[in-house]
Parts: structure tokens; C-alpha cells; sequence
């Protein structure tokens, strides 16, 4: 039953129960308010790697 893993119908469910719960009118919101929070999260990511490479390690 499982053998063909996601076909691209069950993709089309997917985002027709999306938009059924959530409303069109949210998701353009939603989806700025992701991917604002992806550029957060990768500027703070830069800024870990960054520190650790400026910090001598402890051995």
C-alpha cells in the first residue's frame, strides 16, 4: 500500500485541506511569517558558527 511513498495527488489533498482549514486569506501571512522566521533562524545560525570560529577552544 505504501510502496510508492507521496505521489503528487496526495500533495494536492494536502493543500486543498490546507487552504480548507486555514483560509486563503491567512495563508499569504502565514507563509511571510515563515519565512521570516527561517531568515532569522538563519542569520543567528551564522552568528553561532562565527563565534565559534573567533573563540579559542578550552582543552
Amino acid at each position: 500500500m505504501l510502496r510508492n511513498g507521496l505521489e503528487p495527488w496526495h500533495l494536492l489533498i494536502v493543500a486543498v485541506v490546507i487552504i480548507v482549514l486555514f483560509g486563503s486569506k491567512k495563508l499569504p501571512d502565514a507563509a511571510r511569517a515563515l519565512g521570516k522566521s527561517m531568515r532569522i533562524l538563519k542569520t543567528e545560525a551564522k552568528a553561532m558558527k562565527n563565534e565559534d570560529a573567533f573563540t579559542p577552544e578550552s582543552r
